[in-house]
Parts: structure tokens; C-alpha cells; sequence
């Protein structure tokens, strides 16, 4: 049995979020630890979304205009903030930070949580400066490529940093990116607490699996699935480019930027075994099939991919993954162990993993065992939120009257 012990000081945790709750890994982030910690506290978070949150007070702000770091599948045709002009960068910021302030003064919390190193940090910030309620930061990684190309963002940025009582990189790899672009600084704020995954709801449906077999005409065949952006950074012209010589069918979930070229590139194959799915909305119900379904899940990733929160849902659905060895993905995947690691951008490296767990039944299920059992020990919400919990008590502010007592809790090893 896993004990896992609370303090018993009921704490108001604001959480300001950049993006919609589904469709990109921070999303999925926010939402999940937003619910794991208002299980015990009293837990706010404001983002673009009108969608409720189980355990969770919305506040929801609307945007002049939607705006991405690398696109979003809910938002289409959104802007990137690369492309922003000086003025479409303070009408973002004017809209989040009236929304934030209205929040505060309704919800008055202990202590803000910004997900992305911008722009819910500046905002945080000003909180701080303002408001005195101290703020800590998670760094997702798809703000680093902005803060690296357009230095508009940078100044306000490391302000920001240098007023965060700590800062959660969500791997090594994120952790030393954020700290080569500050050349160094914040270091010794810098704590790395992965993403994680709802280990009761993300786990391997037969029905789903059959589900999926009567909807794309499966039966009998093995299945490779995809899930994520399509975005240039995920490498999936890759596995397109494999699909002709893979010894089953692929599977496709997703919409974005890169759909429309991908399709003709597949149509350009000739390939009668690829199947688009497109993005499927809000739900874990909508995903756990298809992850139940795959025989193996693919994430060709050509960037230095965070982490990848839909590699840890198909691992804990019991699929054994092939991804390519970037960022932080090697904090969840093991050589063998778990899954394979292929070259990037490499579609022969990609056919030759995956037809080698196509033909090998008893190492491709023990792999999906195992992947279960490394999200059970150190991916569960449960475990990634006690760590933010600890963090939060230490730097909440002290003077809101939050000191109701909780009774000790224990959560059981599923």
C-alpha cells in the first residue's frame, strides 16, 4: 500500500491557465491538477474555456482574439504569438489581466498558480506586486521556442521568473532549456515535477478496444495509434512515411496545422491503411479506446518534445510505446522496458520498432504491463499533486483565515 499523508491546512488556490482544458498536454495538465488538489483545498482557475472542472471554480476569460505558441486543434486558424504585433500583445495581456484581477478580488487566494512562463506569469506577477500574494510557475516547454525567437517577450518574462517563488520545469530536459535561455538564472528556483495521469480513469477498456474495431473496421489487424497535434514538431509525416511497410494499420487522432499536407502525402503513398480520426473533444471516455485498441502507440516527436502527457495515457492503458529519444520523453520510457526508441525523423527506424512488436506477442504485452506499472509509481495525479501540495504551503500567504483542519489521508496503490 502507498500511503501518501496531507497537511491539514485547507489553502485557496488560484491557477491561471493559457489555453482550453483539451487539446494540448498543458491543458490536460491544469485541468487534472486542478481537480487532484480540490480535493482537499479550495482550488479556482481562470483560462479561455467555459467547460467546468470537477472540484474547481471557474473563472473564464475571453480573448480579442485566440492565440497559440505552436497552434491548437480547438483553435484552428488561432495566431501564434510570434506572429503578434505589439498591439495584438497588449490586448492579450489587457484582457487576461482584467479577467485575473476580477478572480482575485472574488476568490482571494493564498497563493497563484501560472501554467507557462508567459503570459499567465506576468500576470501573476503584477498579482504579487500588487496584491502580495506570492505565485509559483509551471514551465510546459512549447512557450521556449517563443521565448527564443522573439525577444519581445523575454524582459517581462525574466521579471516575472525573478519575482516566482519557485518554477516547475515538467522534465530535465525543460528545466535545462528554460535555464540555457536565462543563461543560468533561476537555478536554484528550478524544481522539476512532471505531468500526470489519472491512473483510474486512463486504464485499458475491452470494450473500448471493440468499440474502435466496429467503428474503423479493425478486427483481427494490429494497430499503430497516434494522438497529438499536427503540428511539424511532431513528426508524424514520419510515421505516414512508415505506414506503407508496417505489418498492420494506423491510426491517426488529431487535427492541425499539418493535417491537409499529411493526407495528401498519404494519398500520394497510396496507403489504404491509415485512418484519420481527427481531434476528438473533451473526454477521457474518447480517448481510452483508441490507447486500449493500439497494439502500440507511436509519438515520432522531431523536437524536443517536453514530456508528452498522451505517452503516459497510453502507457497507463497498458500500450507499449515506440517515441523517439527527445526531451524529456526518456523520463517516462525505458529501453525495453516499456517501449522502444527510434532515430528521429527516420520512417525505416520506425517500421523496423514497430513490426518487431507486431511479431513479438509476448514482449509487446509484457512492455504495455510494464508501462502500466511505471505510471503507477510515478506518474499518478495523486503522487504529482502531494508535491505541489508541499510546495504551496510553504509560500501560500497565512492571513485568510485558511487553517480548517483536513483529517490525515491515505491513498490506496490501485
Amino acid at each position: 500500500m502507498l500511503h501518501v499523508e496531507y497537511n491539514s491546512r485547507i489553502m485557496r488556490i488560484l491557477y491561471l491557465q493559457t489555453f482550453p482544458f483539451w487539446g494540448s498536454g498543458s491543458g490536460t495538465y491544469a485541468r487534472h491538477l486542478a481537480s487532484e488538489i480540490g480535493k482537499r483545498h479550495k482550488v479556482a482557475i481562470l483560462a479561455p474555456d467555459i467547460r467546468p472542472i470537477e472540484r474547481c471554480k471557474l473563472y473564464s476569460v475571453e480573448l480579442p482574439f485566440p492565440v497559440a505558441f505552436t497552434g491548437h486543434p480547438e483553435w484552428p486558424d488561432c495566431k501564434l504569438y510570434t506572429d503578434l504585433s505589439n498591439k495584438g500583445i497588449w490586448e492579450i495581456y489587457d484582457a487576461y489581466l482584467r479577467a485575473t484581477i476580477k478572480a482575485v478580488e472574488d476568490f482571494k487566494p493564498d497563493i497563484i498558480h501560472a501554467h507557462h512562463a508567459f503570459p499567465t506569469a506576468w500576470l501573476a506577477a503584477f498579482i504579487k506586486d500588487t496584491y502580495n500574494i506570492n505565485f509559483v510557475v509551471t514551465i510546459h516547454g512549447s512557450e521556449l521556442p517563443t521565448l527564443e525567437k522573439d525577444r519581445r517577450y523575454y524582459q517581462r518574462t525574466f521579471d516575472s521568473m525573478y519575482r516566482a517563488k519557485r518554477i516547475f520545469p515538467n522534465s530535465g530536459y525543460t528545466r535545462d532549456w528554460f535555464l540555457r535561455i536565462f543563461k543560468g538564472n533561476f537555478h536554484e528556483k528550478c524544481r522539476v515535477i512532471p505531468g500526470g495521469v489519472n491512473i483510474e480513469k486512463f486504464v485499458y477498456s475491452e470494450s473500448g478496444a471493440k468499440a474502435v474495431d466496429k467503428e474503423l473496421n479493425l478486427h483481427g489487424k494490429p494497430v499503430v495509434v497516434f494522438a497529438g497535434k499536427l503540428t511539424k514538431y511532431k513528426g508524424v509525416e514520419y510515421l505516414v512515411g512508415a505506414a506503407k511497410n508496417i505489418h498492420g494499420e494506423v491510426v491517426i487522432l488529431g487535427d492541425g496545422p499539418e493535417k491537409a499536407r499529411l493526407m495528401e502525402k498519404a494519398k500520394q503513398l497510396n496507403l489504404t491503411n491509415v485512418h484519420w480520426v481527427g481531434h476528438k473533444g473533451a473526454g477521457v471516455k474518447k480517448l481510452v479506446p483508441y490507447y486500449s485498441r493500439a497494439d502500440v502507440f507511436v509519438a515520432p516527436s522531431i523536437w524536443d518534445e517536453p514530456l508528452g502527457l498522451v505517452i503516459l495515457e497510453a502507457m497507463a492503458c497498458q500500450t507499449p510505446v515506440v517515441v523517439t529519444r527527445k526531451g524529456g520523453i526518456p523520463l517516462a520510457v525505458k529501453e525495453g522496458f516499456n517501449g522502444l526508441f527510434v532515430k528521429s525523423r527516420n520512417s525505416t527506424d520506425i517500421v523496423a520498432k514497430v513490426n518487431k512488436l507486431f511479431d513479438n506477442e509476448t514482449m509487446r504485452l509484457k512492455m504495455g504491463q510494464n508501462a502500466r506499472k511505471s505510471v503507477e509509481e510515478k506518474f499518478s495525479w495523486e503522487l504529482i499533486g502531494k508535491k505541489f501540495e508541499d510546495r504551496y504551503l510553504t509560500y501560500a500567504k497565512k492571513t485568510n483565515g485558511s487553517a480548517n483542519p483536513l483529517p490525515q489521508t491515505t491513498i490506496p496503490k490501485q
